[in-house]
């Protein structure tokens, strides 16, 4: 339990709520205050400042308005894990957790073969009902639930394990067997969370998800592979660097 030292002007013409507001944001920017680090509860802290519970409640609500805080039935209140900010390009979401010392944490969900559907086949170019090796993981970072990713793979294009794919990333492994990643189609968009899905993300049923659909090929034109991921909207967010003609 975290209790940074929080200091009043009773007499500043800055409400009480605000001042408080903003001490806990500068701990938290600081690093004082570190993602995951729990907050002592409304009471506690109303107590130590001599405040208000409504006005220590309100303090923590705009914190948790601008994304700082957020607030864990059973847990209480947390520090929020810094947004993933990640670019646009042909790039798997494990290389851009690991290129910034993010941590990533993969747990596989599913691993094993079936006959494609009819929209997986058509990207992957392969006749309806062709065998493929199926992928359900679940990627994490700093132990919480940022992304649920679906993946396709022609059967036969490499020999893993699930626990191979525990600790390594799909688009690594891929080119440690050789495979040149050249290009990709891509859509983003955005949809609630099923049932499923957030018990996994760790989210209420319904909360606003980012999608993304993929079709990856390589140096020779093969697809290669094709995902279909959802990303926790609070915590993860694409950027792209615009150029006029």
């Amino acid at each position: 339990m975290h209790r940074p030292a929080v200091t009043l002007d009773r007499g500043s013409p800055v409400p009480l709520y605000f001042q408080v507001a903003q001490q806990l944001e500068a701990a938290i920017r600081s690093g004082e205050l570190p993602p995951g680090a729990r907050l002592e509860n409304e009471l506690e802290l109303a107590a130590r400042c001599k405040l208000s519970r409504p006005t220590v409640r309100q303090a923590i609500q705009h914190l948790v308005d601008q994304g700082l805080l957020v607030r864990k039935r059973g847990v209480g209140t947390q520090v929020v894990q810094p947004q993933v900010k990640r670019p646009i390009e042909l790039s798997s979401l494990y290389d851009d957790l690991a290129s910034t010392a993010q941590s990533p944490a993969t747990r596989v969900l599913e691993f094993t073969h079936v006959p494609a559907p009819d929209d997986v086949a058509k990207e992957l170019g392969l006749a309806p009902g062709t065998e493929v090796l199926y992928l359900r993981r679940l990627r994490l970072t700093g132990g919480e639930p940022l992304a649920l990713m679906t993946n396709h793979l022609p059967s036969g294009l490499i020999d893993v394990t699930p626990a191979h794919l525990q600790e390594h990333g799909l688009y690594e492994t891929l080119r440690d067997l050789g495979i040149d990643l050249r290009i990709a189609h891509q859509t983003i968009g955005a949809r609630g969370a099923t049932a499923a899905e957030a018990r996994l993300l760790d989210e209420r049923r319904g909360t606003p998800l980012l999608t993304m659909t993929r079709t990856a090929y390589d140096d020779k034109g093969r697809a290669v592979e094709y995902g279909s991921h959802v990303y926790r909207a609070g915590r993860y967010s694409f950027s792209h660097t615009l150029v006029s003609r």
